[in-house]
């Protein structure tokens, strides 16, 4: 083979590495989170008539390989036909998910995370009118060789009740891309490993064992096969 065919051949394959980068990195950037999503949510302590909060996560989110990096968006929203009242979100980091921050709201105390949990912010939405919703952007890292939750209970203003809580809800992929600039994850989906021949990541975190919420005055724990988690009231003592 001419020296110059050889020098062809490499600067096509190049231009043809370049060209599946490029591609790569605009389906990273432009990858739609698709509608937001209630799953592994439930209500937990009756709300007064009329108030219905849930929550929302995006179906879809994009980890950057190199930095580890992601952002979801946390969304409450009152379904009712009344207004909310005075109410808290929290969101909570589980496993491989770590919550680096929430805008506009206040990271809790290691004392205060729940048990098993890494990270955790109390956003004060305060009261939301019928059909009204609120969205936290939420900055976050995710390890991509361990399995990634987060949590998000509506409780009220004093964390005496839980209304609705959603998670810990897994993000993951079964397809893992290493050698891609990011990695789309899929909520309610576990997470496998990056590392090449991993057929299923070591467990983490509090598995089945209860959560308690030390500032919320909850706990958060495990309901079985489903992954639901629920958020109950600590007992109340007796005068």
């Amino acid at each position: 083979m001419s020296s110059r065919r050889t020098t062809t051949i490499t600067g096509s394959l190049l231009t043809a590495c370049f060209s599946t980068v490029m591609i790569l990195s605009y389906s990273a950037a432009a990858d739609d989170p698709g509608p937001g999503s209630g799953k592994g949510g439930k209500a937990v302590d009756e709300a007064p008539a009329g108030v219905k909060v849930t929550t929302l996560l995006p179906e879809k989110i994009s980890v950057d390989n190199s930095t580890q990096k992601t952002a979801v968006t946390a969304t409450v929203k009152n379904e009712g036909t009344k207004e909310s009242g005075d109410i808290r979100l929290l969101v909570v980091g589980f496993d491989g998910l770590k919550v680096k921050n929430v805008k506009g709201c206040t990271a809790m105390t290691e004392k205060n995370l729940p048990e098993g949990s890494n990270s955790g912010f109390i956003c004060s939405t305060g009261n939301l009118a019928a059909g009204e919703s609120k969205s936290y952007d939420v900055e976050a890292t995710f390890d991509l060789s361990r399995t990634g939750r987060i949590c998000l209970p509506v409780q009220t203003s004093d964390g005496k009740k839980t209304y609705w809580q959603q998670g810990p809800v897994p993000f993951g992929t079964t397809n893992p891309s290493p050698n891609a600039p990011a990695t789309p994850l899929l909520l309610g989906t576990d997470n496998k490993p990056v590392a090449p021949g991993g057929d299923r990541l070591p467990r983490t975190g509090p598995g089945t064992e209860a959560v308690p919420l030390g500032m919320a005055g909850a706990a958060l724990m495990s309901a079985g096969a489903a992954g639901l988690w629920w958020a109950g009231r600590r007992p109340r003592r007796e005068a």
